[in-house]
């Protein structure tokens, strides 16, 4: 019997790392703002948990409409997560499943079940229940030999059928004139400064930024924070818990939630759990 358990072990730890390494040939894992299984973008907070979850776990997580520019390239780079529902009246029954650029399944969870009749409730604790089969995969991206290969592949570029010249654009402003019997114009047109707020990532955000009073202004799925310049220096995921939210800062997970009537920011720093205060107006 006991060498029977060992077998089995020893099996599943074999699964295991065959899976790992499958998953590591793909850079990415594309969260669905809405998935086929519920009839409203992030039903149950879905999409939200689960981008949190990838991300804790090592894996580099974005949305299926905000690709970085290599997988916008290639969408082979990732993975679509989905939740596959398989629910009754009494227990909400899920499992995750991993999709390539050919709809083709490459993993699927163990089915998360829960009894908790509240759906918002019953659906987090499922989908946390089934997130078991991915955690402590350590995922690391390698490349296939066939995205290397596009990757150092020569570019041939050919100027056959190219413009011969190209007008060179006044680096300060470009002048309009009609001078005809009929119309007269003189126009300058220069450019104008912008009053719209800078977003997150066009500058790259340090401590500093997030002194002095940060105006939230409600987005889809949380709020994002503004400062006086204006710039958004924090954008915030809601969660399933009141005054608590997820965000980026310096490219990791982060918390952002109130403790005792003040609010704080806490990520990770060389190993270690750093917080720091928040003054935000609501």
């Amino acid at each position: 019997m006991k060498s029977k358990v060992l077998y089995i072990l020893f099996f599943a730890m074999i699964m295991s790392g065959a899976v790992n390494a499958q998953l590591n040939n793909y850079k990415y894992i594309i969260v669905p703002k809405k998935f086929d299984a519920f009839n409203a973008e992030n039903k149950y907070q879905s999409s939200t948990l689960l981008k949190y979850y990838f991300a804790e776990n090592g894996f580099d997580v974005v949305y299926d409409d905000a690709f970085p520019v290599d997988l916008a390239g290639d969408r082979c780079l990732g993975l679509v997560a989905d939740i596959i529902d398989d629910s009754s009246m009494f227990t909400t029954k899920v499992n995750i499943a991993l999709r390539d650029c050919n709809n083709v399944e490459v993993f699927r969870s163990v089915e998360g079940r829960s009894k908790i009749k509240e759906y918002n409730e019953s659906y987090k604790q499922a989908l946390k229940n089934a997130f078991v089969s991915y955690t402590g995969m350590n995922h690391e991206y390698e490349p296939r030999k066939e995205d290397v290969a596009k990757e150092t592949a020569p570019v041939t570029i050919s100027f056959k059928d190219d413009v011969k010249s190209v007008e060179k654009e006044s680096k300060e402003h470009v002048i309009e004139q009609k001078a005809t019997m009929e119309e007269q114009v003189y126009k300058a047109v220069e450019p104008k400064r912008t009053t719209i707020a800078k977003t997150v990532g066009e500058d790259k955000i340090d401590a500093s930024n997030l002194t002095g009073v940060l105006y939230a202004q409600p987005i889809e799925n949380g709020y994002q924070l503004v400062d006086s310049t204006p710039k958004v220096v924090l954008k915030l995921e809601e969660t399933s818990m009141e005054n608590i939210y997820i965000t980026d800062f310096q490219g990791n997970n982060a918390v952002v939630f109130q403790q005792k009537g003040t609010w704080m920011l806490e990520y990770s720093e060389n190993g270690n759990k750093v917080q720091k205060e928040l003054n935000i107006k609501f």
